[in-house]
């Protein structure tokens, strides 16, 4: 069975709803699509790292509640897990603040196995950050050379926009590693200035990774590749909460790419019908994960989507 090999951060999240806490629930961007993947059935394994306190002890007992193993998650005797709070506004999109206390040593972690056709996921400013890159890249070199997919989030947030230029060679080359990059408008304008889907395809991505998808909310989904030149409308539906929703249509994505056995060699030629399957298991996961102020799939849409 191919498997679904994860990088990044654990953090416990904590949701307000007009100036009061009405959720508290673990997530992380790469972890809330890899839950999501778990529920669904995939081989799952996430790397990561958390506290040896109460919220690290909770997020590790939600990973083992969702079948995941946390064999691969470095529990750090110093420091405290990191905690956010999201602000929903009146449309349930979220505004955050984070809280971060890490030691110096950090991410000290064997990596998993990695065969062809696996699908690695790498996402957000762990991605980036100078004191995790090198087992980043140990983990992206090992992809690479198995020839496991690797799909890219870059997830930039605007309190990064000031980084972005000192960031831009790190981008790039996580941009070169990859298969597969998807990321929201949001994130390519604080990246780049720049919102045209276009144009951030032509300019800033193509030369370096041939498969894009840019999404911009409940607005359209924009899929770029070589040989397919596709945008998706998606359906407007009540939303309780947005924090999860670009991180489960990533789950979609890989969803998609497992369910209807996308291999590594398929991607350079792949035809829209293809694309148009897969671009949908991305929006129906997401509008799912947007019904509830969970960051994931709800276990009835998993069971009914089970691969």
């Amino acid at each position: 069975m191919r498997k679904v090999i994860g990088i990044g951060e654990t953090i416990y999240d904590i949701i307000f709803e007009n100036g009061q806490p009405t959720a508290a629930i673990p997530g992380g961007s790469v972890f809330n699509g890899m839950v999501s993947l778990a529920r669904v059935g995939a081989d799952v394994s996430f790397i990561s790292e958390t506290g040896n306190d109460r919220v690290g002890k909770t997020i590790l007992q939600f990973m083992r509640d969702n079948g995941m193993t946390t064999e691969y998650v470095n529990v750090f005797p110093d420091g405290k897990s990191p905690v956010s709070l999201a602000f929903l506004d009146e449309q349930s999109n979220a505004e955050y603040l984070f809280y971060k206390d890490y030691p110096s040593q950090r991410l000290d972690v064997i990596l998993p196995k990695i065969q062809e056709d696996d699908i690695v996921v790498i996402g957000s400013y762990f991605a980036l950050n100078p004191v995790l890159r090198e087992k980043v890249v140990e983990l992206l070199e090992i992809a690479r050379e198995k020839k496991a997919i690797v799909y890219y989030d870059p997830n930039f947030r605007s309190t990064h926009k000031n980084e972005a230029m000192k960031l831009a060679p790190t981008i790039i080359e996580n941009l070169e590693y990859a298969d597969i990059v998807r990321g929201s408008d949001d994130d390519f304008f604080y990246m780049y200035g720049l919102r045209d889907a276009d144009k951030i395809y032509k300019d800033k991505i193509k030369f370096y990774c041939p498969n894009f998808i840019c999404t911009a909310g409940a607005k359209e989904v924009v899929l770029r590749t070589r040989m397919c030149n596709k945008n998706f409308v998606v359906a407007s539906i009540p939303t309780v909460s947005t924090v999860g929703a670009g991180d489960n249509f990533n789950a979609g994505v890989v969803y998609g790419l497992l369910k209807y056995d996308i291999r590594h060699r398929d991607l350079g030629n792949l035809a829209d019908n293809w694309w148009e399957r897969i671009i949908d298991c991305g929006i129906r996961f997401s509008a799912d994960s947007c019904k509830s102020l969970s960051n994931n799939i709800s276990m009835e849409f998993a069971k009914e989507n089970s691969l």
